[in-house]
């Protein structure tokens, strides 16, 4: 069965909300994080930058508005102009000062130059592998939800971005955003917009990871797993879900431990695991 085949159907929707009385509205717009500190020009830059290279915010998509962000990130208005000026001037943003519907901070290009990224010193082996362990705790119980969540309009999401996989297997850097994107539109999945915050931290600093110890390009294969995933998400399977999420990340966490020479935990505690075989805690 290919990603195009792999359909949710309506008899197979979401459970209403009220079986779910938490999801009481959509997941809300993008919201960035304040910057712990002094907030200069290059910290806003940076993490907006980081947003939009991880998929946060995508080209097309607008920006809160000059105040919104100042009260975000915790930074002066003429704080965010400069840092807005300055991706403008990158070809990353956007201005439009049209009156109308039209007007405000728009993303241009998703695009974003090595130089406008996260500068900070790079994670350690030990932080890193903290890093690996929280995503194997986090990610099989995320897919798991967004199994249960998943609409129509999700599976399209995560679908597309597969396909731009596919289309983009020579373009090693584009195949890495698109799998980081892929990650994230499973916590958006979910309709938890806590679980989306969670997942964007997650992502970011798996980013610092990948500076320390990159993984070879296998894009072939990272498609051919988000396509499995899909498919057990479409068929609200949670074991079958597990069981795609578990060969996803050990393949991952066994490249890490190749180049690092460092051993990794690949099971949960038993304490955060599900209970299974009728077993009691």
């Amino acid at each position: 069965m290919t990603v195009g085949e792999t359909r949710i159907g309506s008899a197979r929707r979401p459970p209403a909300e009220a079986d779910r009385p938490f999801l009481r509205a959509a997941v809300p717009a993008t919201v960035l994080p304040p910057i712990a500190g002094r907030g200069t020009e290059g910290a806003v830059v940076q993490r907006i930058a980081a947003a939009i290279s991880l998929g946060s915010m995508r080209a097309g998509d607008r920006l809160p508005s000059e105040r919104a962000l100042a009260e975000q990130l915790g930074v002066s208005r003429s704080t965010i102009r400069k840092a807005v000026h300055r991706l403008a001037e990158a070809g990353v943003l956007e201005v439009r000062s049209d009156r109308g519907a039209r007007s405000g901070i728009e993303v241009r290009s998703d695009v974003i130059p090595s130089g406008l990224l996260d500068q900070t010193p790079p994670l350690g082996i030990a932080e890193i592998a903290g890093v690996l362990e929280a995503r194997r705790l986090f990610e099989p119980r995320v897919a798991q939800l967004a199994g249960f969540s998943m609409t129509d309009d999700d599976h399209a999401a995560l679908a597309a971005i597969i396909e731009g996989q596919r289309r983009s297997a020579e373009d090693v850097e584009r195949v890495r955003r698109l799998d980081a994107h892929f990650h994230l539109a499973l916590a958006r999945a979910t309709h938890n917009g806590t679980v989306v915050a969670l997942m964007q931290a997650l992502l970011q600093r798996l980013e610092s990871a990948r500076r320390v110890a990159p993984i070879a390009d296998e894009s072939a294969r990272t498609v051919d797993m988000h396509e499995r995933t899909l498919e057990a998400l479409a068929a609200r399977d949670p074991a079958r879900i597990e069981a795609e999420m578990d060969a996803h990340l050990s393949v991952l966490e066994r490249a890490w431990e190749e180049q690092t020479r460092h051993a990794l935990p690949r099971k949960a505690p038993d304490f955060l695991r599900p209970e299974r075989d009728g077993e009691v805690g």
